[in-house]
């Protein structure tokens, strides 16, 4: 098969999932890792994920959910993973401005996520930027949903504390 990028064998619906979902995929990873490098690998170790198990994936009720949760999941792995040799950069951010709402705001808000440790990240990206609801939230992180609003609560204390006195941002 001519153009077909993975070869001959990829498995039904597989190749057109990754290119739909790929992206936001990506903008999710970028979230909770904050590093576009981290974020690639992240994706890339989640697509392979996928096609490994695709027939289990093609069956779900929510496939970009089942994604989404596979895609968590191994960004919390691979910190808990992390060598001591590796440090996440911190200060970089993407070059695309998000195309609505205040740059400043976003780029203040990215950095204070930075500080955060990656279950409180990962709990506010889900809840807040994914707008996912607690119990979506939980079945993600594979966790009770009363888990999730203590979680969010502290979460989005220390952030507070992380963002000082522009913590004001949240509440506008």
């Amino acid at each position: 098969m001519i153009g077909k990028p993975w070869g001959s064998d990829v498995p039904d619906g597989f190749e057109e999932f990754a290119y739909a979902r790929g992206r936001r995929l990506f903008r999710t990873a970028l979230l909770l890792a904050g590093d576009w490098h981290l974020a690639e690998d992240l994706t890339q170790a989640t697509l392979a994920k996928l096609f490994a198990s695709w027939a289990k994936v093609r069956r779900a009720e929510h496939p970009e959910a089942y994604a989404r949760s596979v895609l968590v999941r191994t960004y919390l792995s691979h910190h808990r993973l992390r060598r001591s040799a590796e440090r996440p950069a911190v200060g970089e951010l993407p070059d695309v401005v998000a195309p609505q709402g205040d740059p400043e705001l976003r780029v203040t808000l990215l950095a204070a996520l930075g500080e955060l440790g990656p279950r409180d990240r990962a709990v506010l990206v889900l809840r807040y930027w994914e707008d996912r609801s607690v119990e979506e939230t939980a079945a993600e992180l594979n966790t009770s949903p009363g888990a999730v609003r203590s979680q969010c609560l502290r979460a989005l204390a220390r952030l507070r504390e992380a963002l000082g006195p522009q913590s004001d941002l949240l509440r506008a």
